[in-house]
């Protein structure tokens, strides 16, 4: 478990990184709004700055969806 100082220094990191990245959170909103059901896949594509390209996907399971739901009711 966290304590209340980890908490506020996780908080204070989150703030920022929502500062540098403003697009990041909505999107991800409206994924998980419109987009996120059994079935769906996910591609991920990461360009290093040397150009090296690291790409991976996952297929949206029932259980995935499940975990979801619970990470959103602890948050």
């Amino acid at each position: 478990m966290l304590d209340l100082g980890s908490m506020m220094k996780f908080k204070g990191a989150w703030d920022k990184f929502n500062a540098n990245h403003p697009k990041f959170m909505p999107f991800m909103q409206a994924v998980g709004r419109e987009a996120i059901t059994d079935g769906t896949i996910i591609e991920i594509k990461v360009t290093s700055p040397a150009g090296k390209e690291y790409n991976t996907n996952m297929k949206i399971t029932q259980s995935d969806l499940e975990l979801f739901a619970q990470l959103r009711t602890m948050m």
